[in-house]
C-alpha cells in the first residue's frame, strides 16, 4: 500500500512537473498535449466550432428579421411608436423572461440527463424549432418574428451552456487546463467561419435555406456529442466531491441555480465576473462605435468596422491558440482571470489619455479577443472542481438568468450613454466608470482564482 501511494504521489508530481514547472513556451504547451486526449479534443473541438458557428449563422439573420419587419413602420406599443432598433432593445429585454424559462427548462434535464445525454435533447429540441420555422416562415408576422428572434437568441444561450456543463463534467482541473486552450479555439474559429459565411452568401441563400443548413449543423453536433460522451463513459471525474449532489433545494426548479449561487461565495464570485464585464462591454462597444462614427464618414464607416473585426478575430485566434493554455498551466487560472480586466484597464486608460481613432478602436479587440479566448476558458474551468449540481443547475441559472439580467442593465446603460453623451468629447470620460468596475471585476477574479487553487490543492491532497 505505502508503494502504491509513493507511485501515485510519483506520477502526481511528473503531472505537476509537466504542466506547472520550468519556462515553458506556448508551442511547447500544446505539443505536451497527451495522445489520450486528441479524441476527446477533436470531438468537442467540432461541437464547439459547429455551436458557434450555427449561432453566428442564426445572429445576422434573426436580427435582419426584426429590424426589416419594422423598419418602415416602426413598433406601435402602448401609444408610443418605436424605431426598429428600439424594438430590438424590446427584444432584449423579453430575452429575460424567455431565460428564465430555459432555466427551469435546464434545471429539469440536468436532473435526469447529464453529458451527452442533456446534449443531444437540447439539439433535438433545436432543430425541431429550425424545422418548424423553415416550414411555416419566420416573417409571416409579428407572432413568427418575435418569435424567431427569441428563438435564435436561446439558441446561443443554452447550446454554450449545455456544451461547458459537458466539457466541465468531462474533465478534471488538471485537464481543463491543458485542453481548454485548443477546445475554446473551436468556437473561436466557428464565430469566424459562421460570420464571414454568412456576410459571403446571405443574398445568395433563402432564409429558408440558411435553417437547412442549421438543421444540418445540428445533426452533426449530436453524432459529435455522442462520440465525445463514449469517450468519458464509465469517467468518475472527482466524483467524491459530489456526495449528496442530487439532494434538490426547497425552491424547486425556478429557485435551485439560484439558491446555489446565493449559498456560496466562490459562485457569488463569478456572478460578478460575469455581470460585470457585460456592463462593461456596452460601455467600450459604445465608445468604439462612437469613435468610429466620429473619425469616418460614408462607406468608410464600413469598411473600418470589418477592418477592425477582422483584426479582431485573428487576435483572438492567437491568444486562444498560442497564450491560453500557456497561461493557465504556466501561472494558473487566478492568472488567467486577470488578462481581460488587464486589457480593458490599458484600453480605457490609453482611451481616456488618447481618444483617437486607433486606440478607440483597439477596445474592441481588447473586449472581444481575450473575452473569447483567455477568459472564457479561465471562467468556465472555474467550474471543474465544483460538484455536478452546480455545473449544471447553478451554471445555467448565472450563464442564462444572471447574464441575461446584466444584458438588460445593459440596455439601459447603453440608452442612458446615448442621452448623456451624444457629444463625442464627452465620452471618453466613461473610461473612468470603466475603471472603477475593473477593481471590482479583478477583486471577484482573484477571489475566485484563490479558491480554484485551493479547491484543486485540497483534491489532489485527497487522492
Amino acid at each position: 500500500m505505502a508503494r502504491a501511494n509513493d507511485r501515485r504521489a510519483h506520477d502526481h508530481e511528473g503531472e505537476v512537473s509537466n504542466d506547472d514547472a520550468g519556462p515553458i513556451g506556448p508551442l511547447a504547451v500544446l505539443r505536451g498535449i497527451r495522445g489520450g486526449d486528441l479524441a476527446l479534443i477533436a470531438s468537442m473541438f467540432g461541437q464547439f466550432f459547429l455551436v458557434i458557428t450555427a449561432f453566428w449563422i442564426m445572429k445576422p439573420l434573426k436580427k435582419a428579421v426584426l429590424i426589416q419587419f419594422y423598419d418602415a413602420g416602426g413598433l406601435t406599443l402602448f401609444g408610443y411608436t418605436f424605431t426598429a432598433a428600439e424594438a430590438e432593445l424590446i427584444a432584449k429585454l423579453l430575452n429575460m423572461a424567455t431565460a428564465f424559462v430555459a432555466v427551469v427548462a435546464f434545471t429539469l434535464l440536468s436532473r435526469r440527463l447529464q453529458r451527452q445525454g442533456l446534449m443531444v435533447a437540447w439539439i433535438a429540441f433545436f432543430a425541431a424549432g429550425e424545422a418548424l420555422f423553415a416550414w411555416y416562415g419566420v416573417d409571416r408576422n409579428a407572432l413568427s418574428v418575435w418569435s424567431f428572434y427569441l428563438f435564435g437568441d436561446l439558441f446561443s444561450t443554452v447550446m454554450v451552456a449545455a456544451f461547458f456543463a459537458f466539457l466541465n463534467d468531462s474533465v478534471d482541473a488538471a485537464q481543463a487546463k491543458r485542453l481548454y486552450g485548443p477546445i475554446g479555439l473551436g468556437g473561436v474559429l466557428g464565430g469566424a467561419f459562421g460570420s464571414i459565411a454568412v456576410a459571403a452568401w446571405i443574398d445568395d441563400l433563402s432564409l429558408h435555406t440558411w435553417l437547412i443548413v442549421c438543421i444540418a449543423i445540428s445533426v452533426a453536433v449530436a453524432v459529435l456529442a455522442l462520440i465525445a460522451g463514449s469517450l468519458v463513459a464509465g469517467r468518475d471525474v472527482e466524483r467524491a466531491a459530489d456526495a449528496g449532489d442530487e439532494e434538490r433545494s426547497d425552491g424547486g426548479a425556478a429557485m435551485e441555480g439560484a439558491l446555489l449561487v446565493w449559498r456560496s461565495r466562490y459562485l457569488l464570485s463569478i456572478v460578478a465576473i460575469v455581470g460585470i464585464y457585460e456592463v462593461i462591454s456596452t460601455v467600450l462597444d459604445f465608445q468604439f462605435t462612437s469613435t468610429v462614427a466620429h473619425y469616418r464618414d460614408g462607406d468608410a464607416i464600413g469598411e473600418h468596422l470589418a477592418s477592425v473585426f477582422a483584426f479582431t478575430n485573428a487576435v483572438a485566434a492567437a491568444v486562444q491558440l498560442f497564450g491560453t493554455s500557456f497561461i493557465m498551466t504556466r501561472f494558473g487560472v487566478g492568472a488567467a482571470l486577470l488578462v481581460l480586466p488587464s486589457t480593458v484597464l490599458l484600453g480605457s486608460a490609453a482611451f481616456l489619455a488618447l481618444p483617437v481613432l486607433w486606440v478607440g478602436s483597439s477596445l474592441n479587440t481588447l473586449d472581444n479577443a481575450f473575452n473569447y479566448s483567455v477568459n472564457q476558458s479561465a471562467k468556465e474551468t472555474l467550474y471543474v472542481p465544483r460538484p455536478r449540481a452546480e455545473k449544471y443547475r447553478a451554471k445555467a441559472f448565472i450563464d442564462m438568468f444572471v447574464q441575461r439580467a446584466a444584458k438588460a442593465l445593459a440596455v439601459g446603460v447603453s440608452l442612458g450613454m446615448g442621452y448623456f453623451f451624444d457629444d463625442f468629447a464627452a465620452v471618453r470620460w466613461l473610461s473612468f466608470l470603466t475603471i472603477a468596475l475593473v477593481a471590482i471585476w479583478a477583486v471577484a477574479a482573484r477571489y475566485a482564482g484563490r479558491e480554484f487553487r485551493e479547491l484543486e490543492t485540497s483534491r489532489d491532497a485527497a487522492r
